[in-house]
């Protein structure tokens, strides 16, 4: 195969192209962002004003109306000082969000320094009204506009071209995750593996359909030749201190990104940090906080939350247990021993999806199971009842467990319960999952649901119960509502 051996004359044609349309698409990104960001606060201040100051304005009022102009004006350039605008931060990630909420509290404090500082007579109201909605709006703003560029990436649109370096096997993960995962924006458009895979009878023309078109030494030649935004190394011992500090020189000219994935699995941002000793960058990796404070926290918060959800949606549950009742023989609800945190085992309770006989015709089914591992599962199980399936599309027959979590057997977002006899055949690393109360809903269910394979299902759980915080919490119950809606891999 051809590898590259020196740059192509048309390459710096290409990467000026190249870097043009990625720094077109992220401008208008973030244009059309400080547009939203402006809009936001806008709006806040006048519906702010309007039901602080009903009626006709008077002359009293007319401050009040210039600070309503006013307030977008300034919001958009706290916001710039505060990064929320940074390119990196584009897409993917909570940052963008933090930023953002990090730049209403700045502002609000702001107001609030000035005004006391030259002693003005601001109507609290007002503020308290304006700047709290105008942050939600933004985030909300930002949120629509992730998703709509999320749609266009799916697309093949707004992607960054990366060269990915590394060994062959974490070059073919890399490149099923993001081929996977689209909304993350890395489209890989070449590969760089090492010297004896690039020459020779045994050398490889392609990784997963993307061509490699060098060695680890040639990587900033490739990356010139394609045209790339990025370059991903992967964690291998080739590529030292030394030899990256020279390929960042190497690709810095051209303005290329350089990111390195280190030998870590599934350990989240907040656990990591970067210390250093005598020059030399260490990783450092906390422990997860499965106790403590915290822990306590998240009870607290799933205990109040089940309370409040189930008396909003009693009504719900109520004509669910009519149906159920009037379609079909047996009892409304499904009670099952299930295994919980510390292998305890607990009642779990669920609406009855099923027939009443259907444990007993389990055995008859077991030639049919279309699971792997030690799950059982049947896209067309013969024994779900017609209301059953309907209700667990869209997932209702769990609702009943907000009970335990009440119980405090359960947690609102943890591993999925499971039986005792899966539990029987875990192997070492499974039971980790045990080490956290088992959730109503979690990773798997806003990650695939029942289309998951056993492998992904459990390295999910093992993700959460690593990295497990009350914002991660808060963000899966959010995407729960979109799973949920959509229907898709219930079953």
């Amino acid at each position: 195969m051809a590898v590259v051996d020196k740059v192509p004359a048309e390459s710096s044609i290409r990467q000026e192209k190249r870097y043009s349309q990625t720094q077109e698409w992220s401008a208008r990104y973030r244009r059309i962002a400080g547009f939203l960001d402006f809009l936001s606060m806008l709006a806040a201040g006048v519906i702010a004003f309007l039901l602080r100051f009903p009626g006709v304005p008077t002359d009293w009022h007319t401050p009040y109306m210039v600070l309503t102009v006013a307030l977008p004006l300034v919001w958009v350039p706290v916001l710039m000082l505060c990064r929320a605008y940074q390119p990196r931060y584009i897409g993917v990630g909570y940052e963008e969000f933090h930023r953002v909420l990090r730049a209403g509290f700045i502002f609000t404090a702001g107001i609030a320094i000035i005004a006391y500082a030259s002693k003005t007579d601001v109507a609290r109201g007002y503020v308290v009204m304006a700047m709290p909605l105008g942050t939600f709006l933004a985030v909300v703003a930002r949120y629509r506009l992730r998703k709509w560029l999320h749609r266009k990436r799916w697309h093949g649109q707004y992607m960054r071209r990366v060269v990915a370096v590394g060994h062959r096997t974490s070059v073919e993960d890399l490149i099923r995750l993001l081929r996977e995962k689209r909304y993350h924006g890395m489209d890989i458009a070449a590969v760089c593996l090492p010297p004896a895979l690039v020459s020779g009878d045994d050398a490889v023309a392609e990784v997963e359909g993307v061509p490699v078109l060098g060695d680890f030494g040639q990587t900033a030649a490739v990356a010139d030749r394609v045209g790339a935004d990025s370059v991903a190394v992967l964690a291998c011992p080739e590529l030292d201190g030394t030899a990256l500090r020279r390929l960042a020189w190497q690709i810095e000219r051209n303005d290329v990104e350089l990111v390195v994935a280190p030998a870590l699995m599934d350990v989240a941002g907040p656990r990591i940090s970067i210390r250093p000793v005598s020059g030399l960058p260490l990783l450092h990796v906390e422990h997860p906080e499965l106790d403590g404070g915290r822990k306590v926290l998240k009870g607290l918060f799933d205990r109040a939350a089940a309370f409040a959800g189930l008396l909003v949606l009693s009504p719900l549950l109520l004509v669910v247990a009519v149906l159920i009742r009037a379609t079909s023989a047996g009892p409304v609800m499904f009670r099952q021993t299930r295994v919980g945190r510390g292998g305890r085992e607990f009642t779990v309770l669920k609406f009855r999806t099923m027939v009443q006989d259907a444990e007993a015709r389990k055995a008859e089914l077991l030639a049919s199971n279309e699971g792997d591992g030690v799950l059982f599962k049947m896209r067309a199980d013969p024994r779900i009842t017609s209301v059953g399936r309907w209700l667990r599309r869209y997932s209702l027959d769990e609702l009943p467990q907000l009970i335990n979590v009440l119980r405090g057997d359960m947690s609102l977002v943890g591993p999925r319960p499971p039986l005792p006899d899966e539990v029987a055949q875990y192997g070492g690393d499974v039971y980790r999952r045990l080490v956290v109360k088992p959730g109503l809903t979690g990773l798997w269910q806003v990650s695939g649901r029942s289309d998951l394979t056993w492998e992904e299902s459990v390295r999910l759980d093992l993700r959460y119960v690593d990295n497990w915080t009350l914002a991660l919490d808060l963000q899966i119950i959010w995407k729960t509502w979109s799973a949920v809606f959509r229907g898709s891999g219930a079953y």
